[in-house]
């Protein structure tokens, strides 16, 4: 049977058209377009209340999940469905982002190509005031699972210390989200360094398990609390938000008891919509739980100003790592920043040998639409006199390069 151009369902009352529903998003898993649609359909009241009602940023897979995807702020045409919201950025910019309201917005973000869903923690009806702290565990190279359950064991001691409630999930890659709804009293600045103070007390709590260092390249083989998730222009992956791994993981809600007991592999979209059929949304009752940041704030004035990390004498005001950082490539995809140190590593055998895990340094960077890849070598581990010295990058890519910029 020849593949279809488009079909069309109805959602509450609306026509969505689908495009290319017989197309296999997830080769592995054998999922169609027209599949992720059924099941953004079936676990929608979860979904929704995650994403429904915040202006969100539009992840898109158009070229499949093999390729790196593009993000799009500005929504595009669109049906009455979809609402929109107009955020103004710091640097004096401002989009137009869309708003879900129901299940066929999920339908028709999904056709665009988006598989997760990125929403900002605040709602359309409130641009200024966060009604969500989100808490981001992200292990480094070397971290067990195990490792990350005990810090979201420790994030949720603080918060019930500080009165308020998380809500766990899996983050659908290899870490965990741990969702506070708040009073939409404070601006972003506030919810940050909230964020920040519940950072600095989990790794006080739990130093060598948790860090609440920004610099990667500082925080050895430990479980990262990113709190520069609250920051006014960062979104993160909702839940039951579809991942682009091979086996289709979904971001998946937890109850506090299933914490240590389950894994992220266990959390597939088929799985996910059984499980939803099953015992509905393990969140239905995070919109009741919004507290107040005083304690956390109070918390904060006790422990006094987080350390900065020294500035360069040059003038240039940019920070200077204490490690003995060196880079080796610049790249647009992640298969050619990991070709690069493959490279690297095989001029270097000695060298790569002294290595340990969190030591390899390998971040997407957000470009002007998608992302781009730095690597870099953290020598802490290496004797100081056997030290390779800074060489030419083993590729150059250059994000920037054919943009214009207004002014």
């Amino acid at each position: 049977m020849a593949a279809r151009a488009e079909t069309f369902i109805e959602v509450d009352g609306a026509e969505v058209r689908v495009s290319h529903p017989d197309k296999l998003v997830f080769p592995q898993a054998g999922l169609t377009k027209l599949d992720i649609v059924e099941y953004y359909l079936a676990v929608a009241e979860g979904a929704l209340r995650g994403a429904g009602g915040r202006p969100m940023v539009l992840k898109r897979f158009v070229k499949g999940i093999a390729a790196e995807p593009f993000f799009q702020k500005r929504v595009p045409a669109h049906p009455d469905y979809i609402g929109t919201a107009v955020l103004r950025y710091a640097s004096g910019g401002s989009a137009e982002e869309a708003v879900l309201r129901d299940a066929a917005g999920l339908a028709w973000v999904v056709n665009l190509g988006c598989l997760d869903l990125n929403p900002h923690g605040v709602r359309a009806d409130d641009l200024d005031h966060p009604d969500e702290l989100r808490v981001d565990l992200d292990p480094m190279p070397g971290v067990e699972w195990s490792q990350i359950v005990d810090t979201a064991l420790v994030v949720r001691e603080v918060l019930g210390d500080c009165g308020l409630v998380g809500w766990p999930k899996t983050s659908g890659s290899r870490g965990m989200h741990i969702l506070v709804r708040i009073r939409p009293e404070s601006d972003f600045a506030t919810v940050r360094h909230a964020a920040e103070t519940l950072a600095r007390e989990v790794e006080a709590r739990a130093p060598g398990l948790a860090t609440a260092r920004w610099w990667k390249e500082e925080r050895g083989e430990s479980v990262f609390v990113d709190f520069n998730q609250n920051a006014k222009d960062r979104t993160v992956a909702s839940a039951y938000s579809v991942r682009p791994l091979p086996d289709a993981r979904v971001s998946a809600p937890l109850a506090w008891d299933e914490v240590r007991l389950r894994r992220p592999e266990e959390f597939t979209v088929p799985t996910v919509r059984a499980r939803f059929a099953e015992i509905g949304d393990p969140h239905e009752g995070i919109d009741r739980t919004a507290g107040s940041l005083t304690a956390l704030l109070a918390l904060a004035d006790e422990l006094g100003p987080a350390d900065k990390p020294p500035r360069g004498a040059d003038g240039s005001g940019r920070r200077v790592s204490a490690m003995p950082l060196i880079e080796i490539a610049r790249t647009k995809t992640k298969p050619e920043a990991l070709a690069a140190l493959e490279r690297w590593s095989e001029a270097h055998p000695e060298i790569a040998a002294l290595l340990h895990p969190a030591d390899v340094l390998v971040d997407g960077m957000r470009g002007s639409s998608s992302l781009w890849y730095r690597v870099r070598v953290n020598l802490q581990h290496v004797p100081e006199e056997r030290r390779p010295p800074q060489e030419p990058l083993l590729a150059e890519y250059d994000p920037w390069a054919g943009k214009s910029w207004s002014g």
